[in-house]
């Protein structure tokens, strides 16, 4: 299980990063400080949870950014293989790659995990709204891939 203490909660401030999209450009979130971003963690591109739910990102995509949100996907996945599931499934906002899992750790999206009955670490499911001013507004772990972006939508009232 996640420590408590490894959670953020809302009101900090969202950790900073700087990690590579899949075009090997860096992204830092603090070049997106003055309008609000969604952040999702996904354990690893190509997987059914997590195709589901970017290409549930990319169908609602439009009705995200007309509201000022910039969305972003981390995986652990190394960036070629972001760049091949992003033209596959074609994913028109940024797949980041943390491959060393330090922003993940950072942000509380890594941990002991179980799936089919197997337990070990990795990545977490997660999805981290943060504010304009960079601080966390919302935050959730454990998500399930299936209607997540469509809760998101409601919570934030899109």
């Amino acid at each position: 299980m996640i420590n408590s203490s490894d959670e953020l909660e809302p009101g900090q401030l969202a950790p900073d990063f700087a990690l590579p999209d899949g075009r090997g450009e860096e992204r830092r979130l603090g070049d997106l400080r003055g309008a609000p971003v969604i952040v999702y963690f996904y354990p690893a591109a190509f997987t059914p949870g997590c195709t589901t739910e970017a290409c549930d990102f990319r169908e609602n995509l439009a009705s995200f950014q007309s509201a000022g949100y910039t969305v972003l996907g981390i995986s652990p996945d190394p960036v070629a293989r972001l760049a091949e599931f992003a033209e596959a499934e074609q994913l028109s906002f940024p797949l980041l790659s943390d491959a060393d899992a330090q922003v993940a750790r950072a942000w509380g999206a890594w941990g002991q995990k179980t799936v089919a009955g197997r337990t070990f670490d990795g990545l977490i499911r997660s999805t981290v709204v943060v504010d304009a001013e960079g601080r966390v507004a919302s935050v959730e772990y454990n998500v399930d891939a299936n209607g997540h972006v469509g809760r998101l939508r409601a919570q934030l009232g899109l």
